[in-house]
């Protein structure tokens, strides 16, 4: 399907409301910061930012005027801090701002600030977007649903995200996916397929190679690759269940013929039934914290009526429950997914429970 066809228009921002405001200060991600994204966009000149190869990036470093840069570099800074360090002073001396790009393409359009300890030339990004409740929702779900932990922070219209380091998908499949051994293009399927089941339980949409990365990590005498969202743009909004499956975009065309070429189809079902089963288990696991959540986004408005009309009546197809059917809300239709998974998971533990005693 064709990726006109597959998403739709541009997805409008959501504002943050009471009761997710509340929620974000109640877990201390609501933070006061010293400077707001619009602050940056009172950027006065800018050049193009290219890659190793002379292509465009899509990114433009951006340049302040002298009377605004200091405040501005002191702001980030301080921006630095408080994410990543005690929100104290004393580290200023050892800060620097080496560059602030602006993104020009995708929905967000954020900031992205490279900060360098001058000590010893070690350097971390983080990146200045505008609030937007469900993106605000899928960083809270990857938080407590995927094997991975973030660090962000929401002040007013202004969103601070920490960098999420790895090999950009659309990269990696084009320079080092053909040079993988067999083994480990083995075990990037697997990663590929339960990546791929994760996304779908908690309705993260628009997986493209470009948004998400890829992480090798070296375990003895082997590679392990995992694979990272690192856009939460799509949660909760589009009406077609595809969407929320990375198999069905062309950029990860190449990924969907590593599974069908290295796994069996008793393997694929396997490995999502291993993934369904770790969601549970964090479901459970995340207790009040979730429930609050998911309390909270069942009455938010984060979707258009024809897509959670839409995608409730795909959901349905797809598990033969009914209460989908009945679903007000793209975050009730979230509420019942994750529902669905953790009740499958709890009534075969117990069938198993009630075999092995009897």
């Amino acid at each position: 399907m064709s990726e006109e066809k597959l998403m739709s228009k541009k997805k409008p921002a959501y504002p943050v409301g009471k009761k997710l405001d509340a929620y974000l200060d109640r877990y201390n991600r609501k933070i006061e910061i010293p400077i707001f994204y619009e602050d940056l966009l009172r950027f006065s000149g800018s050049i193009a930012v290219e890659d190793e190869d002379g292509e465009d990036t899509l990114w433009v470093r951006v340049f302040y005027s002298e009377f605004e840069r200091e405040e501005i570099d002191n702001s980030l800074k301080k921006v630095y801090s408080i994410l990543l360090s005690d929100g104290g002073n004393n580290i200023f001396q050892y800060l620097n701002v080496d560059a602030v790009d602006f993104c020009t393409f995708g929905n967000s359009k954020p900031f992205r600030i490279k900060i360098r300890n001058i000590l010893n030339d070690n350097f971390t990004y983080f990146y200045v977007k505008k609030t937007d409740a469900s993106r605000i929702y899928g960083l809270e779900l990857e938080h407590m649903l995927s094997p991975y932990n973030l660090n962000f922070l929401v002040y007013k219209d202004t969103l601070i995200e920490e960098h999420i380091a790895g090999i950009p998908g659309d990269t990696f499949i084009k320079d080092f996916l053909p040079t993988l051994s067999k083994p480990e293009k083995s075990q990037l399927a697997k990663e590929f397929v339960k990546f791929n089941e994760r996304c779908m339980i908690r309705l993260l949409g628009d997986m493209r190679s470009y948004n998400y990365v890829i992480v090798p990590t070296h375990d003895f005498d082997h590679v392990v690759y995992r694979i990272r969202a690192i856009d939460f743009d799509q949660q909760c909004f589009e009406g077609k269940l595809k969407v929320y499956r990375p198999q069905f975009f062309k950029e990860n065309f190449l990924m969907v013929e590593l599974v069908r070429e290295t796994l069996l189809k008793d393997s694929v079902n396997q490995y999502k039934i291993e993934e369904r089963s770790i969601v549970a288990k964090r479901i459970l696991s995340s207790g009040n914290r979730i429930k609050r959540l998911t309390s909270i986004v069942k009455s938010d408005q984060i979707s258009l009526e024809e897509n959670i009309e839409e995608l409730k009546n795909h959901i349905h197809d797809l598990t033969l429950d009914l209460e989908f059917k009945k679903a007000k809300t793209m975050g009730q239709i979230l509420a019942l997914s994750l529902d669905f998974v953790r009740r499958n998971y709890e009534d075969v533990s117990m069938k198993q429970l009630i075999e092995k005693k009897f």
